[in-house]
């Protein structure tokens, strides 16, 4: 029964290893995906577009409602994201847009990172998503008044609280663009790199126990 129960979590250690291999190609695809994406193309609503997919949109930011995404980090320093909707016209869906990240001060956030231009305006950035908890408690917001505070909200929430629909995606700002954010975009989780190593610790972890059993086989002259 020992050797059984030994098979079985060699065959178990061996299946993570698989995952973790799995899960290390699912990155480098994403990643792949992410570093193919060079030019900017124009959206126009109802368009298709792709995840990381450059983007140019055109309208006017509603500087009146502003979202500020709390308990991100960044360097091990806590902050915000701002996200502003730009509005193409009142017959079409708001774009969300990403505009970088602020230290939290622990006060009142500085007004000059709120700031936009009151014109038209062209915005670049990526194709991306808000950022997403493993798990989530309560109300994703946290207070009243805008600019709002909210924790890990969902496009859908947002939309509600605008009182409009909205994009299916978020536009990540270019770095670079003004007003000057902090904007450092990268596909979200661990490298492809660190699901290597994992694996390969799974897999020693198998092999060494598969010794351990076969060694003590023999040892006990089942072998013979």
């Amino acid at each position: 029964m020992p050797y059984a129960l030994g098979a079985v979590v060699v065959v178990q250690l061996a299946g993570l290893g698989a995952w973790q291999i799995n899960r290390a190609q699912e990155k480098r695809a994403v990643q792949d995906a992410f570093d193919r994406q060079t030019r900017f193309t124009r959206f126009v609503h109802g368009m298709d577009v792709e995840p990381f997919q450059r983007l140019t949109a055109e309208g006017v930011f509603d500087a009146a409602h502003q979202f500020l995404l709390d308990n991100i980090i960044v360097d091990s320093r806590y902050g915000h994201y701002i996200l502003t909707p730009l509005v193409y016209s009142d017959s079409e869906p708001a774009l969300i847009v990403n505009r970088g990240w602020i230290e939290s001060s622990g006060g009142d956030i500085d007004p000059s990172a709120l700031a936009v231009p009151d014109d038209r305006v062209t915005v670049r950035g990526r194709a991306g998503a808000l950022p997403r908890a493993g798990f989530r408690m309560g109300s994703p917001v946290e207070s009243s008044t805008w600019p709002l505070h909210a924790v890990y909200p969902t496009l859908d929430e947002l939309a509600a609280l605008l009182g409009r629909e909205v994009q299916p995606f978020v536009l990540l700002m270019e770095p670079g663009e003004e007003p000057g954010l902090l904007r450092r975009w990268e596909p979200a989780g661990m490298g492809p790199e660190r699901h290597y190593a994992y694996a390969f610790q799974w897999f020693a972890m198998a092999v060494v126990l598969a010794g351990l059993l076969a060694w003590n086989f023999r040892k006990r002259g089942y072998g013979k």
